[in-house]
């Protein structure tokens, strides 16, 4: 029996049934939250929409899918046994491999009986008599709880453009976010894609070796680096698990939560020379860490003009059509959007039956039956695959009902824009916590350690609460007022601000422009949330405790209070030179 048979077995409705705490969502963070909350001795049910373990990389199953963070450290670091029994086989995991990881965890800690799969929250509510959360599902479950979990993920709500006449189509359309579980062979169809993020930069590779033709439809070209992804032997990950802790301990203080080279010096103040230099080594160790080529390269335009230049040429370099070339070459702040990381991307682009059609100008019309119309020419396709991305960080709340404090919905709260205390909770909602949410680093950072931090965090958040006989803890206005003002004010600082992304919604019409991780970089992130706790959570109001609220006991959270890495904390520190650090 798979693990996915086993997770996807009927349970009774529950109705009435009271929890500690409910947790919405089992990908790492759902995962990882009822473990610790079994650690305190709490009961806790999760719901999850899926019908297995895993979250993002349940979901995303398109071809060429992988991590763009090294394996070895795209994991959980909590348990020393689980970091020395569990084997990587390549330098960036693919989707099945972290998807078997991730069933691993859940089996290793006995995690699935707790979980109920193929239920999705609908709604949750706060009753201000009870001060318990109720929680409805799609299955007519009806449970109350004292603390209510979002582990639901930041790209998890997959955004589908309306496009005219898509009902029409008489092929398949499918959404790299929601792709079939039993896979899909393109052999022989003519393919379109539309987009070309990170999705489509890492399945067009591949559904290009099956297709007999594939028209990808561009609105914006993305850049790309190579991943240059390889076998990992026995010897590179010995090398590791030699010395698992302190990989994770220099990890933990570097601004992005994982480690790798990052050399701190300006680029203007080297020569062109040695600047082509240190990009082309870059270049060739590949991945996320070329951003890491010079420290200012997201803080200053001409610094950034450089490292783009490169980019761009090499785009040309590899690219034989020149108007091909050309469309695909980006012409905003290198960095500012997610940056991607590719195997053979722009080569496809030189395969005969491969054609870019740019929809920057001349948007999609409308889909006919035969296919795709873009400025009056129909483009005859048998298959459609949309890599739109998703509602990115807030998409999945929309999806259900969350209401507060005197009927306020969380949907009205942030109406213009999530508002949070650290991305971790939001005033008017007690007792609601949010794991790895706007308003935290997140995104930017290495997306388990964000969840592990935030988890570990809430799990000593909630034992002081405990201890204390304290009923509900939720954000005080100012604090929360406080926090917004200094994200977006840091947000300026950098570059990443300045062009139109997912990160600040701005891939989906209509939605507010509000940039919405936090960018003064992880470790001091994570001073900040040491702070709060250590003055008695500061900025939060804890009510109904039996007794003082004095210092918390630390359980968990000890292993996050680690020294800066000063020598790299460039984004943060580079921020705090202009914009005070909270």
């Amino acid at each position: 029996m798979t693990a996915d048979t086993r997770a996807t077995r009927a349970h009774a409705t529950e109705v009435d049934t009271h929890f500690d705490a409910v947790v919405v969502g089992a990908g790492f963070a759902g995962l990882y939250m009822l473990h610790r909350l079994r650690g305190l001795g709490l009961s806790a049910r999760v719901y999850e929409a899926g019908g297995g373990v895993g979250g993002t990389w349940y979901w995303n199953r398109y071809p060429g899918a992988r991590c763009d963070i090294e394996s070895m450290q795209y994991s959980f670091s909590f348990s020393e046994e689980l970091d020395q029994e569990w084997n990587w086989s390549e330098k960036y995991a693919p989707q099945p491999e972290i998807l078997a990881y991730a069933n691993h965890v859940a089996d290793r800690f006995d995690l699935r009986r707790d979980i109920r799969f193929d239920t999705r929250v609908t709604a949750a509510a706060f009753d201000e008599h009870t001060r318990r959360w109720r929680i409805e599902t799609d299955r007519g479950d009806k449970v109350s709880s004292q603390f209510c979990i979002m582990a639901v993920g930041c790209l998890s709500a997959a955004n589908r453009p309306p496009f005219e006449g898509l009902e029409t189509f008489r092929g398949p359309v499918y959404h790299t976010g929601e792709w079939p579980h039993e896979g899909v062979d393109f052999t022989g169809l003519r393919v379109g894609v539309i987009g070309t993020g990170s999705s489509a930069i890492q399945s067009i590779p591949i559904i290009a070796r099956q297709a007999s033709a594939l028209t990808v439809f561009q609105r914006t070209p993305n850049y790309s680096v190579p991943a240059w992804n390889e076998a990992l032997t026995a010897e590179q990950r010995d090398a590791v698990k030699a010395d698992y802790p302190a990989l994770r301990a220099k990890a933990r203080a570097r601004p992005t939560g994982f480690y790798f080279p990052f050399n701190m010096k300006p680029a203007l103040e080297a020569t062109p020379q040695e600047r082509q230099r240190q990009y082309e080594e870059a270049w060739q160790r590949g991945g996320l860490p070329f951003l890491g080529a010079y420290g200012d390269l997201l803080f200053d335009k001409a610094a950034n003009d450089t490292i783009a230049d490169f980019a761009r040429r090499k785009i040309r370099d590899i690219v034989r059509d020149p108007a091909t070339a050309d469309l695909l070459c980006p012409d905003n702040v290198f960095g500012c959007k997610r940056l991607c990381v590719d195997t053979g991307y722009f080569e496809t682009y030189n395969l005969p039956h491969v054609k870019l059609v740019d929809v920057s100008r001349t948007p999609i019309e409308r889909f006919t039956p035969q296919g795709i119309v873009v400025n009056g020419v129909e483009h005859s396709l048998d298959a459609v695959v949309c890599a739109t991305g998703f509602a990115a960080m807030t998409g999945s709340f929309e999806r259900i009902r969350v209401t507060g404090r005197g009927g306020l919905t969380l949907a009205e709260k942030w109406r213009a824009g999530p508002r949070t205390y650290l991305g971790l909770a939001t005033a008017g909602f007690p007792n609601l916590f949010i794991i790895a949410g706007p308003g935290s680093p997140s995104v930017l950072a290495s997306m388990i350690q964000s969840i592990e931090q935030h988890v570990d965090w809430l799990a000593d958040c909630i034992g002081h609460l405990r201890d204390i006989g304290a009923a509900t803890i939720e954000p005080l206005g100012r604090y929360e007022d406080d926090w917004v003002a200094h994200l977006n004010e840091v947000a300026q600082v950098s570059l990443r601000s300045t062009c139109s992304s997912w990160y600040v919604g701005a891939n989906i019409p209509g939605r507010p422009r509000v940039f919405m991780p936090y960018i003064g970089g992880f470790p001091v992130y994570v001073q900040k949330c040491n702070e709060v706790m250590t003055n008695g959570f500061e900025g939060f109001a804890i009510d109904g405790a039996k007794a003082t609220n004095h210092a918390p006991r630390v359980r968990l959270t000890e292993r996050w209070r680690v020294p800066l890495d000063i020598e790299v904390i460039s984004p943060a520190a580079i921020a705090a030179k202009r914009v005070p650090v909270v």
